[in-house]
This record gives structure tokens, sequence and C-alpha cells, in this order.
């Protein structure tokens, strides 16, 4: 396997870190440069951030606040928004953005980007650090279909997400995930970090302008939010995976309804849980991320336990990768 995927890591120019672990046997190597301006190596616990992978981060660090009573499946999102964000139908649930069936209005709207890489948000990054400053940049976005009535994939709905459980825990966002999601699984090469100060064993985003490599420092929040932003290892990703299906992060009870289907996505082959993609026929559930300098896929099978992660650092290395593994 491993002379095969170099060939495909050659070939695509892949700059990042696999891992494929079963039964506590595992297989990981590193690819690429972490800094191209230094010429820093990419090494298999090089953090890297995972884009839309997050959102099963927010997903657990809400789904925590259900399992204590602070919030409910059911509670009606405009209780804890009040007058903010007005646009949100006043029916939609917390359970309906968890599962992408709220329909509210989207600020990066995946379906009307075609070039992931430009300068897509609305006002400069550094103005982007806690989680209420989204909230200018979240509204204004009608309805698109009544409540609970459809699928339609919504970044921001997982930023509202963060917001309702900032609000309702009255812990920052940052910090609950951290609390509710990190300690409990032992994560503890998994954070929210600035894109100013990204620190040691980290790799900087990378996406091709004018002919050059350019970090995406100006494209991403400064500090993510509930859609994105957190940064992890390979070995961390297969600790996620253990410690969510042991029910270490939210009771068993969550974890087989995050896992169950609330939706189908026959063009895709896949279904939909909450916060988690899964698969079309099979049991396995996936995270995956893609952003500007960002590429991220981890797949996990409950019943054999193996744990197949592709993380770079650009924003389409991931893919010819992870299709090998996942082959």
């Amino acid at each position: 396997m491993e002379d095969e995927l170099d060939e495909i890591a050659r070939a695509h120019d892949f700059s990042g870190v696999v891992r494929v672990e079963q039964d506590g046997q595992v297989f990981e190597k590193a690819y690429g440069l972490a800094h191209r301006g230094y010429e820093i190596a990419n090494t298999v616990d090089t953090r890297f951030a995972i884009a839309s992978g997050c959102k099963g981060f927010t997903a657990l660090a809400v789904v925590s606040l259900i399992d204590d009573g602070t919030l409910d499946h059911d509670t009606k999102v405009r209780e804890i928004l009040r007058d903010d964000l007005p646009l949100i139908d006043d029916e939609v649930t917390v359970g309906q953005l968890l599962a992408h069936r709220s329909g509210i209005g989207d600020y990066f709207a995946e379906e009307i980007i075609t070039d992931i890489n430009d300068y897509l948000l609305p006002v400069p990054v550094q103005n982007l650090r806690d989680i209420e400053q989204f909230v200018p940049i979240l509204d204004g976005y009608p309805q698109k279909f009544p409540p609970g009535t459809a699928f339609g994939y919504n970044n921001g709905g997982y930023v509202v997400l963060s917001l309702i459980a900032e609000r309702a825990s009255g812990v920052p966002y940052h910090d609950l995930v951290r609390q509710r999601v990190c300690e409990p699984a032992g994560l503890k090469d998994t954070e929210f970090l600035r894109s100013d100060s990204l620190g040691l064993r980290t790799a900087v985003g990378y996406l091709p302008i004018d002919g050059e490599w350019r970090t995406n420092v100006f494209h991403l929040p400064i500090r993510g939010g509930g859609d994105g932003g957190i940064y992890t290892t390979a070995a961390d990703v297969s600790a996620f995976w253990r410690a969510f299906f042991a029910g270490r992060i939210v009771s068993p009870k969550q974890v087989a309804e995050m896992v169950r289907p609330h939706s189908e996505i026959p063009e895709d082959e896949l279904r939909y849980g909450l916060g988690f993609w899964l698969h079309g026929e099979t049991s396995q559930v996936q995270l995956v991320g893609w952003d500007a300098g960002v590429s991220f896929k981890t797949v996990h099978e409950p019943e054999s336990g193996i744990t197949r992660t592709v993380l770079g650092n650009t924003s389409d290395g991931v893919w010819p990768v992870a299709r090998f593994l996942n082959s």
C-alpha cells in the first residue's frame, strides 16, 4: 500500500498526513511542507486545520448541553436568539440546525461559490475572533425553505449553533468545545488557534494565487467558529472517534441519535446524521472539511474499528489520497 500511496501523493503534490488505524495497529506518514517559506516539513504529529470537520465538534458541544438538560432537540432557537437574526423562522429548532434541515439562509452558501480560493468573507477577517462577532454577517439572509421540510447543507446554521451553545451555557464557545469535547476525549493537540499565532508543530494553509503559493491568512476568520476553524492531529482524530463511540463525550443514547440518518442525499451516496456524514449503504461515519488552504477527511467504521484519516494544508490535496484509502 505504501508504494502506491507515495506515488499518488507525488502525482498530486500532496502536503499533509495520512493515518490508518485498526486494533491498535497504526500506519501513518507525513508528506510535504508545514511552512514553505522556512521549508519546515510536515510530521505525523503536525496540527492541521480541518475546516468543516469542526462541525462534528460543534454538534457534540451542543448535544452535551442536550444531555444535561440545558437545551433540547426541540428547543426553538428564537428563545435564545431573541431579537437577533430576525429572518430566521421562529419555528427553527436546535435539532433542525444540527441536521441541516432548518432552511435558514446561509452567509457562506457553498452552492454559489465558484472558487474556494477567492476572498469570500464580507468583513476583514481580523474582526472575526469571537462568536458574537459573527452575528452581523449572519444577518440578512432570508429563509430558503420551511423548517424541517428538506436537507440543505448550511455553514451559517452551525455558526448559529455555536452562538446558541454559548448563550445557553454562559461559556464562550471555544472554551465549551475544549471542556465538553476535547478534554473528555483526551485530545491534547486539538484547539482553536489564531491564524496569526499558530505556534509550533502547526501547518500553515496554502493556496495557489497568481502563479505562487500564498497562505490563507486573509481568507478565513482569524479564529474559527461553529462551522470550521479547529486544529488537530491525525492521532487526536483517531482518539476522537474512540471517545465518541465509547460514550465519553455524550451519552450512548445521543451517540445513536447523532449517527442515525436524518436525511438521505442519494446523489452523493450519502446520508446525514447530526454533525456527521454517513455512508449511503454502510455503517461508515465521516467528517469532511474543505476551505481555502484546508482539506480533510476522516472515515470511521464502528463495526471493524478502522479509522482512515487524511489531513492536508492545501485546498484540494486530500481528495486523491482519501479516495485511494477508501477504495
